[in-house]
C-alpha cells in the first residue's frame, strides 16, 4: 500500500492543473450533447457555436492527456503494483481536485 502513495500523490498534483481540461470537457458536454438529450440546459450566452470551443478544448485536453499518460507510464514501470490497481487509483487521484471543487 505504501508503494501506491507516490503515484497517487503525483496524480493528485497532476489533477490540480487538470481542473482546466476537466472543466472544458464538462462545459462542451453540458452545452452540446447533454443539452440535446435534455439532461442539462444550454448557457443562453453561448451563441458562438461549438466549433470555437472544440478548437480550444482539443489542444488543452490533448497536451494534458499526453503529459498525464507519459508520467503514469513511467511511474507504472517503476512500481511493482498490479496494473489493475494502479490505473484506477491514479485516475481517481487525478479527478479528485476537480470533483472537490465541483462539489464545494
Amino acid at each position: 500500500m505504501s508503494k501506491l502513495l507516490l503515484p497517487a500523490g503525483v496524480n493528485l498534483l497532476l489533477g490540480v492543473p487538470g481542473i482546466v481540461p476537466s472543466f472544458l470537457v464538462w462545459y462542451v458536454l453540458a452545452n452540446g450533447p447533454l443539452a440535446a438529450l435534455g439532461w442539462t440546459t444550454r448557457d443562453p450566452n453561448e451563441n458562438d457555436g461549438m466549433l470555437l470551443w472544440l478548437v480550444v478544448v482539443v489542444p488543452v485536453v490533448g497536451i494534458y492527456g499526453l503529459v498525464w499518460g507519459l508520467v503514469n507510464v513511467r511511474l507504472a514501470r517503476r512500481t511493482p503494483i498490479s496494473k489493475t490497481v494502479y490505473w484506477p487509483v491514479c485516475a481517481a487521484a487525478s479527478l479528485a481536485p476537480f470533483l472537490a471543487i465541483g462539489l464545494f
